[in-house]
């Protein structure tokens, strides 16, 4: 699309009752400029191209097919079929606001050293569900909860990062790292995480700027799945998993790892001991030393893999 400002993306893998709503709210957008929407369809098995097909008379959205598995996969096949100098990634289950484009697009034009950029993220409930007594504010962020207050924000701490469900990045920048690392990112139904904050450190260490923007709102829905205490716990697991990984991609990993993964093992415990009485407080760290055996699991794996090479 000729004179294309920003490019929304959607990469999607088998969620066809969401879906709709998310590219509705795209193609809603009040932008002063040119923009298209992407959807890039991860091998889904569903209704996936059916539900965007409804959709494809407006001229504005392009469908495209990535069989190979992985949320970094399909956000570099986007970041390719895509014409804009700023990437708009929103996740498939979630929705917009209806400035949402511009607030991200005018943010980029003000300050040329800003590189990635995300707003506030609240969450959508199933009907007649509410958020559970032993959710944490913490553990929220694990549904996508994000929310850095009214005024924008500089991170200087990767931990702050943006959330990938509501998350924009300078194309150039992109380019200059080589795109989203398919080391990190989900694969299917693991639950791989941390590729935003390993962008963010990438950005910091090179001279860019990461902004949170309050104004940029996104609503996520939590599907009925995920308001389960076993799902929180395959969530700690893969986010250990991820942490691991994400030290070997940067070269600090080693037998220190299992050091500081056995030390936040117990120091968990013993938190959650405290926080016996608080059952929000209690499950968040428990679930938080939880995560701690995934990434002791990689470490050894990691290091048994090392010393046969």
């Amino acid at each position: 699309m000729p004179d294309t400002q920003i490019s929304a993306i959607i990469c999607t893998h088998n969620r066809d009752t969401y879906l709709g709503a998310a590219i509705d709210s795209l193609l809603a957008q009040n932008f002063a400029a040119s923009f298209e929407v992407v959807v890039v369809n991860n091998k889904s098995s569903d209704r996936t191209r059916e539900v965007v097909e409804r959709r494809l008379s407006d001229p504005r959205l392009k469908y495209v097919y990535e069989p190979q598995i992985g949320l970094s996969v399909a956000r570099n096949t986007g970041a390719k079929v895509s014409c804009g100098k700023i990437l708009a990634y929103l996740d498939d289950d979630a929705v917009a606001s209806e400035s949402w484009l511009q607030i991200l697009y005018s943010a980029y034009e003000q300050n040329p050293k800003l590189a990635i950029a995300g707003g506030k993220v609240t969450l959508l409930w199933p009907p007649g569900k509410q958020a559970p007594v032993w959710l944490s504010a913490s553990l929220a962020g694990n549904l996508g909860a994000y929310d850095l207050g009214e005024s924008t924000v500089y991170i200087d701490n990767p931990g702050l990062t943006p959330r990938g469900l509501n998350y924009s990045i300078r194309r150039c920048f992109l380019d200059e790292i080589g795109g989203f690392d398919p080391n990190l990112g989900r694969v299917g139904k693991n639950l791989l995480s941390n590729e935003e904050l390993q962008m963010t450190e990438l950005a910091l260490s090179k001279g860019w700027e990461v902004a949170y923007l309050p104004n940029a709102l996104v609503a996520h829905n939590v599907s009925e799945e995920r308001i389960k205490r076993s799902w929180f716990f395959r969530r700690g697991w893969w986010q250990g998993i991820s942490e691991c990984y994400r030290e070997q991609l940067a070269g600090t990993a080693g037998i220190g790892q299992l050091v500081r993964g056995s030390e936040r093992f117990l120091r968990g415990l013993y938190k959650a001991l405290q926080c016996v009485w608080d059952p929000a407080e209690r499950f968040d760290k428990i679930v938080y030393a939880y995560g701690q055996i995934g990434y002791l699991n990689a470490a050894v794996r990691g290091l048994v893999s090392k010393n046969k090479q």
